[in-house]
């Protein structure tokens, strides 16, 4: 039997709105006069195609430094990226990003926009085993740690970034030394809390936390019933595909996954005998992501594959939806919550970059308000921590920056 956590439910107001600016996020149902609907293919904004059409007319004017798209064309195609968390002039717009080659050499490089030249540059490229499933910064928003970054592959990878703009490899982290073969991760998440913590996401059925300065894992989820494992916890039956932090309660010790058991569970670090299933989809189809509420973490979002909806979920109510935002459009394939505020929530449907307002729930929410057409399939899509008016999105060899 599954044991509910003691998590405390804190006064709850849906109805804030984390933007300073009410200009911030535009609606288009009130900018075009006209219903929006998930049906129709449509954009950001009037001002966004009025700067995609002019674009080259206005190189040298000042109307640039309003443009709403920043476009990096890798060399590669491309899968997984993450925002720099850093908050400092010169480390703005920043991201990191990995490419996706069927083969066993890949590369992840660091790009940057130059504010001047209206460019991106790439600052650094190294070599990575296999694609990157999981390109994440480490969340030091204060840079008071190294400059770090987290990859997921075959194994667990903590690169650092230096002064000279080199990377270096730091800490590869493996926790089965005894067989020549490893079980490929799907995902991993850093905690914001604790900068040295990581969790990571296996097809082996597991999830594990390690601890960066030991290399060691101190906690790990598995399946198996053997004896003498001394830090068991019910894990998924099969494959584990995300793995996320929450902020409850201290925010350092809970963290919920996903897998192709069609299952969301959320564990407790300090106490490893219990584990809560949030979520089952009805018809067990596998969870893809997860991801939690940055504001109020007893609220999260994840959706299952070949879905056309995101389903929200509340901890405090387990098993039963609170929302469903839908597009019957394409299929969703990326979740990212705003950083700043409990009711938006941003999500990749097809080629599609939605924005949503969440603040009437539980009353339905049939369309966003905001949305962005891309020329490919988006892949992922982000919102930076430190600059919450922009998110990223990947399609094809392609890295967006979108104004929000």
């Amino acid at each position: 039997m599954q044991k509910s956590l003691d998590i405390p439910t804190p006064p709850i107001d849906l109805y804030h709105n984390g933007f300073d600016n009410d200009e911030s996020i535009r609606n288009i149902d009130e900018s075009n006069n006209d219903k929006v609907s998930p049906k129709n293919n449509y954009y950001l904004s009037q001002s966004i195609n009025r700067n995609r059409e002019t674009e080259e007319q206005c190189i040298n004017s000042d109307i640039l430094k309003r443009k709403e798209i920043y476009t990096y064309s890798a060399p590669f195609n491309l899968y997984s990226a993450g925002w720099s968390f850093r908050s400092e002039p010169n480390y703005r717009f920043r991201l990191a990003v990995a490419s996706f080659i069927e083969e066993y050499n890949n590369k992840v490089q660091v790009v940057q926009l130059n504010e001047d030249t209206q460019q991106f540059h790439a600052t650094a490229t190294f070599d990575h085993p296999y694609p990157a499933t999981k390109v994440i910064w480490i969340p030091d928003t204060k840079s008071t740690h190294r400059d770090l970054i987290a990859t997921t592959g075959d194994y667990l990878r903590i690169w650092c970034m230096n002064q000279n703009n080199s990377v270096s490899l730091e800490l590869l982290m493996n926790n089965n030394r005894s067989s020549e073969y490893c079980a490929p991760l799907t995902s991993c998440d850093w905690n914001e809390i604790d900068f040295s913590l990581i969790g990571t996401s296996s097809i082996d059925t597991t999830c594990t936390i390690w601890q960066v300065e030991t290399q060691q894992p101190i906690f790990k989820t598995t399946q198996s019933q053997e004896s003498h494992v001394k830090t068991q916890l019910i894990a998924h039956d099969q494959e584990v595909y995300d793995i996320s932090f929450s902020r409850l309660g201290s925010g350092r010790d809970i963290f919920g996954s996903v897998g192709a058991d069609g299952s969301l569970r959320m564990f407790d670090l300090r106490h490893m005998e219990y584990s809560t299933i949030v979520y089952e989809d009805p018809n067990r189809t596998p969870l893809l992501r997860l991801s939690w509420n940055k504001q109020d973490p007893n609220y999260l979002a994840t959706f299952s594959k070949d879905c056309y909806y995101v389903t929200i979920l509340d901890v405090r109510v387990p098993s039963i939806p609170v929302a469903k935002l839908e597009n019957n459009k394409a299929f969703i394939n990326g979740i990212s919550w705003a950083p700043h505020s409990s009711c938006h929530l941003s999500t990749g449907f097809g080629i599609q970059a939605l924005i949503w307002d969440i603040h009437q729930m539980p009353k339905p929410i049939e369309d966003p308000i905001l949305a962005y057409a891309a020329d490919g399939m988006i892949e992922q899509i982000h919102w930076s921590a430190s600059m919450t008016d922009w998110i990223s999105i990947c399609y094809d060899n392609n890295l967006q920056l979108l104004r929000v």
